[in-house]
């Protein structure tokens, strides 16, 4: 099993990572493959009540990784973390099989208690590099959180999210949970004309503001069109 799930790791980075050449260089330079190894060992001591030893584990992953991921979390299959540094996975969170991580993401807690505070990632779900998701909720199958986002509410299956706090871009799409480079999406951040809709809309009422120019440009040509005086030989007639 333990080699099953090594070598479905390797494979997820080969497939996610043009850069990656070879198995060896994975295994042996990877910091998200070394992060996860830690985790496993460590979320397996904590399921058996070994809480300190668990934490010790943990805690000497993030010394070699710069990746923080509490033994308590419960993490699928084929995670891959992208460079990984400044990465931390809180205790309650939950992550799903296929999730893509990004450096400096934060599954985070905003309460005190010790019940389920951080966040649950479904299926498929990319978290774009600086993203913060931060609460109980869910984060449905095929999301994707842009790069520095904030998220603080539940997001749909298939949505798009960006900005601070994160808002939805675009229409929720039933992205396959299994991530392919036909369907890739750098830094989960629509790459692709103006992703903010704020700036959508600005861009649209600039457009309205240079036709409306034009109209009255047209509008006062004419007017001073017929203002103009009649020519002399046209006067004489008359």
């Amino acid at each position: 099993m333990v080699l099953k799930n090594l070598r479905e790791q390797i494979e997820t980075v080969l497939r996610h990572d043009p850069a990656a050449r070879s198995s060896l260089e994975i295994l042996l330079c990877y910091p998200g493959l070394h992060a996860l190894m830690f985790y496993r060992v460590a979320h397996w001591l904590w399921e058996r009540k070994l809480l300190l030893l668990g934490r010790f584990v943990s805690h000497l992953g993030r010394l070699v990784t710069a990746i923080e991921i509490h033994p308590g979390a419960r993490i699928g299959k084929r995670l891959f973390i992208d460079h990984g540094a400044g990465v931390v996975i809180g205790e309650t969170a939950e992550i799903g099989d296929d999730v893509t991580l990004y450096q400096g993401v934060t599954l985070g807690g905003t309460k005190l208690h010790r019940g389920k505070r951080h966040p649950t990632l479904e299926d498929g779900v990319i978290v774009g590099a600086g993203a913060k998701v931060l609460g109980g909720f869910t984060v449905g199958r095929g999301a994707r959180i842009g790069a520095n986002a904030v998220v603080l509410a539940e997001v749909p299956a298939g949505a798009s999210m960006v900005g601070i706090p994160a808002r939805p871009i675009g229409e929720a799409t039933s992205a396959p949970a299994l991530q392919t480079a036909d369907d890739f999406l750098p830094y989960g951040t629509p790459c692709d004309g103006i992703p903010d809709p704020v700036a959508k809309a600005l861009n649209g009422l600039l457009g309205e503001m240079q036709a409306l120019r034009a109209r009255v440009a047209d509008l006062e040509r004419e007017l001073e069109a017929e203002r103009a005086p009649a020519p002399a030989a046209a006067r004489r007639s008359g």
